[in-house]
C-alpha cells in the first residue's frame, strides 16, 4: 500500500479495492456498468480502460470465467493488480499495462464473449479545460485514446455475437451509436441514468452485439439515482448496500 491509498469495499460486494483520492477512485458509473453487463458463468471477458480494476472486480462476482484488464496508466494498473491479489483472484483476473489499441495483438483477436469499458467521456478539444490531476485527466479526456479506437478495439477482441457494454455521456449518444455500427457493433439495450426524477439524464448504459442482426433494440426503464439529496433510490441502494 502507498501512503495515499486505502482499501474500500461496497456493502453489497465482497471484493475489496485499493483506492486513492490523489490518483484514482471508482465512482457510481463503474458500479452501474458492472451491474448492467450480462455475462455468463464461463464467459471470457476483457475490461478496457480498467482504471484501478473496479468494473472487472465487480464482474468477477458474476462469472467464474477469466477477465483481462487493460489499463495504459502504470500506476492505476499496479493498483488494479494489487487489488486482484488482495481478493485472491490471480487465477482468473490478469492486468495488462498496455495501450488498449494493442490489446487485440497482446491478447487475442475474435476470442472474447464480453468486453466492457468505461471510456474517457470528453473529447480532447484544444481549448477544453482538463483536470490538473494527470491521472484523472487521462481517465476523463481523450488524451490517450478516443471513442472510435475504443470501439474498433472492442470489435477486434469480440467473437461474433459477443457482447460489449459501455457507460457514456448522453451528449455523445448519437456519436456512440453511429460509431458502434461502423465498427460492427449493433446496439441492442440502452438504459438512461438520471440523477433525480425531474433532471436530465447524465449517463447512459449501452450493450451491443458484434455482427448482430439489425433491429431488436430494447430501451430499458430509466434508472434514477437519488430520491432526495444524499438519499439513493431503492435500486441504487441495493447495488451499493446489498439486499
Amino acid at each position: 500500500m502507498h501512503p495515499d491509498e486505502r482499501i474500500d469495499q461496497l456493502y453489497g460486494q465482497t471484493v475489496k479495492i485499493i483506492q486513492s483520492d490523489e490518483v484514482f477512485s471508482f465512482s457510481l458509473d463503474a458500479v452501474l456498468l458492472a451491474d448492467f453487463t450480462r455475462i455468463s458463468r464461463r464467459s471470457k471477458a476483457v475490461d478496457l480502460c480498467a482504471g484501478n480494476g473496479a468494473v472487472a472486480l465487480f464482474l468477477s462476482q458474476k462469472t467464474s470465467g477469466p477477465i483481462n484488464l487493460v489499463e495504459i496508466q502504470s500506476r492505476l494498473a499496479d493498483m488494479a493488480a494489487r487489488s486482484v491479489q488482495l481478493n485472491h483472484l490471480e487465477d482468473r483476473l490478469h492486468v495488462y499495462p498496455i495501450d488498449l489499441k494493442d490489446a487485440p495483438q497482446t491478447l487475442k483477436k475474435d476470442a472474447y464473449d464480453v468486453v466492457t469499458c468505461n471510456p474517457p467521456y470528453f473529447a480532447d478539444q484544444p481549448h477544453s479545460q482538463k483536470n490538473p490531476n494527470p491521472y484523472l485527466a487521462i481517465a476523463r479526456h481523450e488524451l490517450k485514446t478516443d471513442l472510435n479506437t475504443v470501439l474498433a478495439t472492442t470489435s477486434a477482441l469480440l467473437k461474433t455475437n459477443g457482447r460489449a457494454s459501455f457507460v457514456y455521456r448522453p451528449d455523445r449518444f448519437l456519436e456512440m451509436c453511429q460509431k458502434m455500427v461502423a465498427n460492427r457493433l449493433i446496439p441492442k439495450r440502452i438504459r438512461f441514468v438520471y440523477p433525480f426524477q425531474n433532471k436530465d439524464a447524465n449517463m447512459f448504459l449501452i450493450e451491443a452485439i458484434k455482427d448482430g442482426k439489425p433491429g431488436g433494440l430494447h430501451l430499458e426503464a430509466p434508472l434514477v439515482v437519488y430520491d432526495a439529496p444524499n438519499q439513493y433510490t431503492p435500486e441504487v441502494q441495493r447495488l451499493i448496500y446489498g439486499d
